[in-house]
């Protein structure tokens, strides 16, 4: 563990008077910069590294391995970010884990090292498979893994083999990947949109007919208002920040319902303006910050709902109207069952659940009233609950009560996570054959798709304690490292007979091995991918729906990579029966015959993609809730009546706390950069739990104490993380914080918005052990 140098600053929080963990700056500025060089040292301002990180998200370049925000048209000179340029600075690294480092380390002892010490070993360089004789990997070559990787998936029953998608592989990849598992004989094909934004993909399908947001970048300058559900735009999408800025520049207000205060969501310094680098000068960004309790969200938009409704009745009175009735009454359905529960729940139990005031909800539920276009944004912190289904139904009911969907300036916006997750199940990565066009696709290639519904994480960490799932592939991620109920999966995933991992970099999932297991490197987007037909250019979707072309040009790591998507068609050569349609090694030559096939399932979205894929700022795929067009069984945009205030898919009980997994300012998903979580304060280590100094007080702790955290789902099961140092930290009282993935183990298999089975990170039942 590094050395403990936490930074305490004295806050204002409650009776207590304890002092607080909490970063005394804004986001962005110099912290930023020095954020990126304390990481990487001398090697990331090199002049390769500079020429990269200036290509970064711009035609013609090559777009950001972190997370799926916008590739404007419009760009800036350096359109990327803190997290963008860890991300490419991570792949660009200059360290090789190669077979050398295998022979010295046993899988065994490499099991004991932390997730940063494994990655940090740099790029993989070569094939290897797993001996468990000598319990190392070994070198191999490829036509050896792809071989007995095909003799062993063609011996097992289709359905018993998983194909996961971590988020990052491009749409030519995934659209083949999906391709690879139908022609097998499968839809097992969860990805990692499972354990995030699922919710939102179940949700706004039934509820909007489509299952993505309807707002598109040049909605962030339209808009008059905006509010914010559960998102750490600082930490996980920082170049919204720019947006941002510029509307609360521009007067609109900015409204944020979070349990945490992110820096990203309070003040920003541009690192981009020489003025605000060199005077400090800071935008304010949110305009209301309210510090809901997890689990929350659902009583404050039924507070802001029921003030709605309080101002269009005495709006009605002047012969006005705050509802956008015309637009109610011919694009919606249920508004009356919804507006008799609003007007129906008491004040008191708002307040209760949400431990919020009613005159801090009204007043944000004003802002709403008085604006004529808003959107609402929200990311994990709405969906990964047990009720997450409801969080956002009720989001979306808001705007829908004023006609905030499918105007300018307006609509409904996840903050999608991975780079391509979002595109990824555009192009077939899904689980849910109705999502697919399958019958399009048997007449392409011939053969007759399963119809049947296949698993998603959840379904597919069941199988496996079941004994039913036998073998897995592993398109980049972390699986075992992100899944809740890691430590019992963890014993059960060697009972697989095979597994592959396909990676740049080492991480825990691949110590975990089947009675078989290869580990296949793959080239990062950064890097120059040569094929038959030349250089290749892939494509992935931002969380606006547009598509972008990108183009590696860095020398690979080793020069015995395959592309991610030559892995894929080796593996499928090696398993599947031959088939004229089915052409892997003219596919591989040139990956515009694969936009040509996904251009051909996809017309309405992918037609011309060859000819439109570097179109500056992606070409739009189209969205039909945002032209009012409602693809659900009723043909209207749907009003959802709640039959709860929480959230929480739990009571409250004596000792019983919410647990929130929290990503760092280190960190990308399961990766970890470095052991700095700047923007909230807190330097040099991760075994941390965040509580209030009331909640300290109370339950008779101490700054800086070690204690344990045991699960307290009451399902027979033992779960415990610790020891975990007592940090005072600006929380709603009984809740706690601490990192992701460190604390899943603590999250129940079973613990998952009912919905979507997205697992529910965000409000865990736990107890603390002194």
């Amino acid at each position: 563990m590094a050395q403990d140098d936490t930074r305490l600053h004295e806050a204002d929080l409650p009776e207590s008077g304890e002092r607080m963990v909490e970063y005394d700056g804004p986001a962005g500025g110099w912290g930023s910069l020095q954020g990126i060089a304390r990481i990487f040292g001398k090697e990331w301002n090199t002049p390769t590294v500079i020429e990269t990180l200036m290509r970064q998200n711009k035609p013609k370049g090559f777009m950001c391995v972190s997370c799926s925000w916008a590739k404007p048209a419009d760009y800036h000179t350096f359109e990327f970010c803190e997290n963008g340029a860890k991300a490419t600075l991570w792949e660009l690294t200059t360290a090789r884990c190669t077979p050398e480092f295998f022979a010295d380390h046993t899988v065994t002892e490499l099991c004991g090292w932390s997730d940063h010490d494994l990655e940090m070993q740099g790029r993989l360089t070569d094939p290897l498979r797993y001996d468990p004789a000598t319990d190392r990997y070994v070198p191999c070559g490829w036509d050896e893994a792809f071989q007995a990787i095909g003799e062993h998936l063609r011996a097992l029953d289709p359905k018993s083999v998983i194909f996961y998608a971590s988020g990052r592989a491009s749409l030519e990849t995934s659209y083949l990947y999906a391709l690879l598992a139908r022609l097998y004989g499968n839809n097992n094909l969860p990805d990692s949109s499972n354990m995030c934004h699922e919710t939102t993909s179940v949700a706004l399908k039934k509820l909007i007919g489509v299952g993505v947001g309807t707002v598109v970048f040049d909605d962030l300058a339209k808009c008059d208002a905006m509010f914010f559900f559960g998102q750490n735009t600082g930490t996980n999408s920082p170049r919204f920040l720019h947006p941002l800025q510029e509307a609360a520049k521009r007067g609109v207000p900015i409204v944020t319902f979070n349990p945490v205060r992110e820096k990203g969501l309070e003040s920003f310094v541009n690192p981009q303006s020489p003025t605000e680098m060199l005077t400090g000068r800071e935008t304010p960004i949110s305009s209301q910050y309210h510090q809901v309790k997890a689990g929350g969200d659902i009583a404050v938009l039924i507070g802001m709902c029921k003030h709605v409704f309080a101002r269009d009745d005495e709006a009605k009175l002047q012969g006005k109207r705050v509802l956008d009735v015309a637009f109610i009454e011919a694009h919606t359905h249920g508004l009356d069952e919804f507006e008799a529960k609003v007007r129906a729940t008491p004040w008191q139990q708002i307040e209760a659940e949400s431990g919020l005031t009613r005159a801090a909800i009204e007043a944000a539920a004003q802002v709403y009233v008085e604006a004529d276009r808003v959107i609402g944004v929200y990311g994990m912190g709405l969906t990964q609950h047990v009720h997450g289904f409801d969080n956002v139904a009720m989001l979306l009911n808001l705007l829908l009560l004023t006609g905030n969907i499918g105007r300018d300036g307006t609509g409904i916006s996840p903050g999608r996570g991975h780079s391509n997750v979002q595109g990824q199940r555009t192009v077939g990565i899904s689980e849910k054959p109705e999502l697919v066009p399958l019958d399009k696709m048997a007449e392409q290639f011939g053969f007759a798709p399963p119809r049947d519904k296949g698993m998603n994480t959840v379904e597919a960490c069941h199988g496996l304690l079941e004994g039913k799932v036998k073998a897995f592939i592993g398109l980049g991620g972390n699986f075992v490292r992100a899944i809740p109920d890691q430590e019992v999966l963890e014993k059960a995933w060697t009972r697989m007979q095979l597994t592959v991992q396909i990676a740049t970099k080492l991480n825990r999932s691949h110590l975990m091995n089947g009675q078989v297991a290869y580990l296949l490197p793959c080239l990062g987007r950064t890097e120059q991918d040569v094929q038959a037909s030349g250089p290749q250019t892939v494509t992935m979707e931002d969380t606006f729906s547009c598509i972008q072309g990108s183009i590696g040009l860095r020398q690979p790591a080793s020069a015995n990579l395959k592309s991610e998507l030559a892995i894929v068609a080796g593996i499928a050569k090696a398993t599947l029966p031959s088939n004229p349609k089915v052409r892997w090694d003219e596919w591989v030559g040139d990956y515009g015959k694969v936009r040509d096939l996904i251009a051909e399932s996809y017309p309405d979205m992918f037609h011309d993609f060859n000819g439109r894929m570097f179109t500056p700022g992606g070409f739009y795929k189209g969205n039909a809730a945002r032209e009012r067009i409602w693809k659900t069984e009723s043909g209207k945009a749907e009003f959802t009546t709640p039959d709860r205030l929480s959230s929480l898919g739990f009571d409250d009980a004596p000792g019983r706390y919410r647990l929130m997994t929290l990503r760092s300012n280190d960190q990308f998903n399961t990766t970890i950069y470095g052991m700095s979580d700047r923007l909230r304060g807190i330097e040099g280590r991760r075994d941390v739990l965040l509580i209030n100094p009331d909640e300290m007080a109370k339950a008779g702790l101490a700054d800086g104490q070690m204690v344990w955290l045991e699960s307290d789902a009451a399902d027979g099961l033992h779960r415990e993380v610790g020891p975990l140092k007592v940090t005072p930290f600006r929380l709603p009282d009984g809740c706690l914080a601490g990192y992701y993935p460190e604390l899943n183990p603590l999250i129940p298999l079973t613990h998952h918005d009912k919905e979507s089975k997205t697992p529910a990170n965000k409000s865990v039942p736990v107890r603390i052990r002194a």
